[in-house]
């Protein structure tokens, strides 16, 4: 497991809002942050769903 995706699973504090609660943060990381994130690239490439899920 990556660095960069285990960050994004358990230490980012929007990644892991919009996994739990949704709400702006959930629309932030669809629609901003896993564009130009590289810990949401790799959380993607790892778990192979998206950082918002």
């Amino acid at each position: 497991m990556s660095r960069r995706a285990e960050f994004c699973k358990n230490t980012c504090p929007i990644c892991k809002r919009s996994r739990t609660k949704g709400g702006i943060a959930r629309w932030f990381v669809k629609n901003i942050d896993r564009k130009v994130c590289p810990m949401c690239h790799a959380y993607e490439r790892e778990y192979k769903k998206r950082a918002y899920e």
